[in-house]
């Protein structure tokens, strides 16, 4: 029941406050018996069951904070409208209250994405550029929250046709350090080579050829992402990294045959 939900939620929060134990406001957006984010009805359901719980605390209550702003992430997917004055509130109140960089960060690269959903590219091009440049500056480029930022600055970059900006970006800067860092087969790793591959396909200055070398390139990381995303993830749950779905089994069985042709040459 989602009464039950609520509750244990609750419970958890209140013992991470008193004793610093336990799971905390975790509660609220991933059950920890599968592992898995809520999704759909249920997370949103919560997102306005955590926030109802907190709203009666002072504005600079943190735990307040945090309830606005996953009410705006929960809203984002299935009613991504109603989600951007959450979203642009829950910023608004992060910069007052919270002058820590990667609190203000994250804020923005919520409202980022949910301009993006609502198709305001030119908008969320302009906080993810701010969002990317912020965390090489503080981080570098050889940290997981610089990759997650520069993967969601490449997607805007391929909607407003930058493709050039987007290859150097994904190929050139992120793909090495992500393989390096996370992995050749990480999550994080096989969105930057689908979200490499969908700018390439997109680009008319990019040839035939090219385009066939790079099918064969990406055929066995597309299988490898389809099956981690289908075995661990649930149809509609909420999508924090921004990446690209994977494509159908029927569209990767298909291109399978090709990658026996050409060998990745980072490998």
């Amino acid at each position: 029941h989602l009464s039950c939900l609520v509750r244990q939620a609750e419970v958890a929060t209140e013992q991470w406050e008193e004793y610093d134990t336990g799971e905390g406001v975790g509660k609220w957006v991933r059950c920890y018996d599968c592992g898995q984010d809520f999704h759909g009805a249920v997370d949103v359901a919560l997102g306005w069951a955590f926030w109802k719980t907190y709203l009666g605390r002072p504005e600079a209550d943190g735990r307040r904070c945090e309830a606005l702003g996953n009410l705006g992430n929960a809203l984002k997917g299935p009613r991504p409208e109603e989600a951007l004055p959450v979203l642009q509130a829950s910023l608004a109140l992060v910069r007052r209250f919270w002058h820590d960089d990667e609190n203000v960060l994250s804020a923005q690269q919520s409202l980022a994405n949910g301009l993006s959903v609502v198709g305001r590219t030119d908008e969320a091009l302009v906080l993810r550029r701010e969002v990317y440049d912020r965390r090489v500056a503080l981080f570098g480029v050889s940290h997981k929250n610089t990759i997650e930022a520069g993967v969601n600055l490449s997607i805007s970059l391929n909607l407003l046709q930058l493709y050039d900006e987007a290859i150097t970006l994904l190929r050139d800067q992120l793909l090495p350090v992500a393989r390096r860092l996370l992995g050749a087969e990480s999550n994080a790793t096989l969105n930057i080579y689908h979200n490499l591959a969908d700018v390439l396909q997109e680009n008319p200055d990019y040839t035939r050829d090219g385009l066939r070398l790079n099918q064969c390139r990406f055929t066995r990381l597309d299988a490898t992402h389809f099956d981690l995303q289908h075995r661990r993830r649930p149809a509609g749950s909420r999508d924090h990294n921004a990446g690209c779905d994977p494509d159908s089994a029927a569209g990767l069985r298909a291109r399978a045959s090709a990658h026996a042709q050409w060998r990745d040459p980072h490998e």
